[in-house]
């Protein structure tokens, strides 16, 4: 029986020079409310340990747009605005449920430049989008399409680092579970090979960011010859991101390929519980731990076996992998990182990666 679930489309999308425009002024508006917000509930807190609620946000951001310093809110749809305090609301929300810190204010030169539209703000027919104050619709490249009938029920537009426009639109989706199968595999993640499967198959690591190196490299030195302030540095600085841009790119389309291919293959998949954070901390692997973005792979996977009726297990981070014998179950003393094949007492030769894949399966099935 088909799933149904929310589901979000992303596609790029070359706005004119007026849409661009319009848009930028929404962008810069919905961080302006958010950060005025956050401030006046920061300072109620503060000096008089009151709360302030999403509707008190509200109802302060319908006075500021009475006053003559701020009635410049009133040129953009209503909408992003009214998103921007919910957003602030649920991140309060998540900090004093203890799952995330103190809500920061957003900076117009690192944070995401987007804004969200509901249902009242767009209007999508026949395949053409038009949001709210434009004279015309989007021109979207429909790299793929939406689902048949679908009602989209918020579009998120937004713009990154290397300039380029995209628009996410979220709408309900009909999944269909895969045909159940037997096979299980343990997955152990690392940076020669990033995933190395109990099967005894190890997939290389493309190492994206190490084959880009050189030209982000040359992109970096050539940013900091320039002076702070000029134009040509914003052309160097947008070079740069366009650089990176290309390397999260390769990397999102390659992990997404590799757990597709695990979902459709396996019924059972079993992985480590890294603390990726921690991990991050040693200076000399570090850039290579973050170029293999495990933390995204096992993102993909977690949403990918919900949806296709397939299981996730995920094993303690303190499970010896490495150290134990998958043979006889003898745990070895040490098991240096230099160490990349070693023999146990009871005979059996190991692949240090196979090894810990295999013992990582049967952790994950012995704990379902």
């Amino acid at each position: 029986m088909a799933q149904v679930v929310k589901r979000a489309y992303k596609y790029r999308f070359y706005p004119t020079p007026e849409q661009a425009a319009e848009l930028a002024r929404t962008f810069g508006c919905a961080r302006m409310v958010y950060n005025k917000a956050l401030e006046e509930r920061t300072r109620a807190y503060t000096l008089e340990g009151r709360k302030v609620s999403y509707v008190q946000s509200s109802a302060a951001l319908t006075e500021w747009k009475r006053t003559d310093d701020l009635a410049f809110l009133n040129e953009v749809s209503s909408v992003p605005l009214q998103q921007a305090l919910r957003h602030l609301q649920a991140a309060f929300a998540n900090f004093f449920a203890k799952r995330a810190g103190y809500p920061t204010f957003k900076s117009r030169k690192k944070s995401r430049a987007s804004a969200e539209y509901t249902r009242s703000a767009f209007k999508y027919r026949d395949g053409a989008l038009t949001l709210a104050k434009m004279d015309g619709p989007l021109n979207i490249f429909w790299s793929r399409p939406l689902p048949e009938g679908a009602e989209p029920s918020t579009v998120t537009v937004s713009r990154d680092a290397a300039g380029r426009w995209f628009v996410s639109i979220l709408c309900q989706d009909a999944i269909r579970p895969l045909g159940p199968t037997s096979n299980t595999v343990g997955v152990d993640a690392g940076i020669t090979a990033l995933a190395t499967l109990s099967t005894g198959e190890k997939i290389v690591n493309p190492r994206h960011e190490r084959a880009d190196r050189r030209k982000l490299a040359k992109a970096q030195r050539a940013l900091a010859r320039m002076q702070k302030g000029s134009a040509n540095r914003q052309k160097a600085k947008l070079k740069v991101a366009r650089v990176y841009a290309r390397i999260c790119d390769r990397r999102r389309d390659f992990l997404h390929k590799l757990t597709t291919r695990l979902v459709r293959e396996t019924q059972t998949v079993v992985i480590e519980d890294l603390t990726v954070r921690n991990m991050v901390k040693n200076h000399k692997l570090a850039r290579a731990i973050s170029d293999a973005s495990w933390r995204e792979m096992r993102t993909m996977l977690e949403y990918k076996t919900q949806w296709y009726g397939r299981e996730l297990v995920v094993v303690d981070r303190w499970f010896p992998s490495s150290k134990l014998c998958s043979a006889c179950g003898i745990l070895q003393d040490e098991m240096p990182l230099n160490v990349r094949t070693w023999e146990c007492a009871c005979g059996a030769a190991h692949d240090r990666d196979v090894n810990a894949a295999k013992n990582i399966l049967a952790a994950g099935l012995a704990e379902r």
